[in-house]
């Protein structure tokens, strides 16, 4: 899967404005232009994100409530609700819809054809079928993608590394979550080929994340959990439990060890939510989503957590890494 440089998408992008921009059309009905901001996660869960999104705005000339307005929902990691906010988008006719997590960006998808969709952190944007290709997209959608599938391999390479004694991985999943799904199916394979028994543990909602903990005990040395809004919502939750059960844990993002996890390797999210707002400067400008390539991070965080126990000692510090090849 091709990754777009950065360099490329700027020289791809030109020339993509020839339509009636949004923000005029706005300013002849004598509004402002809107987006509908749909949070898959709580407000506090992606505050910093959320705020670098509304940063990167103001410095591109957007100034909320000025020159425009964002319409804020949050989803609380619940399917129904990503459905229910983005009918009410629709309904409002909002310009843009920005979003983030797979399960949202596909409900909003659902929800329109017409009104332009940027995702900030989809993870895996093409084999979950939201869009055609990373270099065309078409339709009304594009955004970034964080390679969610990807880098399952890499997370348990270095989860080994921390742990020498590791021989059974436990896999966390909401197979609500289609890219959780592809995920659980790549960390199974990766653990599989460097000779590590593996536990699945399923579920659907919050109710089912107990009972989940309750049947790992004793089954196995380390916690792999698969990256979706239902699991980032209930991140303390599952790291109270996985501690209570001697299972350090492996997570995507940084907040979900920050929320008392053991480590972690992904894509900077305040960094993603930047490029996004540039997506949706660009289109409130005239371009179109369709013809805006997704775009890949270059950059991934090792974030390992100190406080956090764990059986052995480890040579990890936070750093930053180049994209991985497959």
């Amino acid at each position: 899967m091709p990754c777009v440089k950065r360099r490329e998408f700027i020289t791809l992008l030109g020339g993509a404005s020839a339509a009636w921009p949004i923000a005029a059309r706005a300013q002849q009905a004598g509004k402002l232009p809107t987006i509908g901001f749909l949070g898959a996660n709580t407000a506090s869960t992606q505050r910093t994100s959320t705020d670098a999104f509304v940063q990167r705005l103001h410095e591109l000339g957007w100034i909320e409530n000025r020159t425009v307005v964002i319409e804020y929902r949050w989803g609380e990691g619940r399917d129904e609700r990503f459905a229910q906010i983005a009918a009410e988008f629709v309904r409002l006719k909002v310009d843009v819809i920005f979003t983030y997590a797979t399960p949202s960006s596909i409900a909003v998808k659902k929800a329109t054809a017409v009104i332009p969709i940027v995702f900030a952190a989809a993870g895996d944007p093409v084999g979950t079928g939201l869009v055609a290709s990373l270099a065309r997209p078409g339709s009304n959608i594009t955004g970034l993608s964080i390679q969610q599938t990807d880098l399952a391999s890499k997370r348990l390479e270095m989860l080994r590394e921390v742990l020498p004694s590791l021989r059974t991985v436990a896999i966390l999943a909401n197979i609500s979550s289609p890219n959780s799904v592809l995920e659980m199916a790549e960390a199974q394979a990766a653990a599989r080929t460097v000779g590590l028994a593996v536990v699945t543990s399923e579920v659907r909602g919050a109710e089912d994340i107990a009972p989940a903990f309750d049947a790992l005990k004793g089954r196995a040395d380390a916690l792999y959990v698969c990256g979706s809004p239902l699991l980032t919502t209930n991140r303390i939750r599952i790291n109270t439990l996985a501690l209570g059960v001697h299972l350090p844990t492996m997570h995507g993002f940084r907040e979900l060890t920050e929320a008392g996890g053991l480590m972690s390797y992904g894509p900077n999210f305040p960094s993603l939510f930047r490029r996004a707002a540039d997506y949706v400067d660009k289109i409130l400008r005239g371009a179109k989503p369709g013809d805006l390539p997704v775009e890949q991070p270059t950059q991934f965080e090792l974030v390992l957590n100190l406080t956090t126990p764990r059986p052995s000692a480890s040579p990890y510090r936070q750093r930053s890494s180049p994209a991985p090849t497959r």
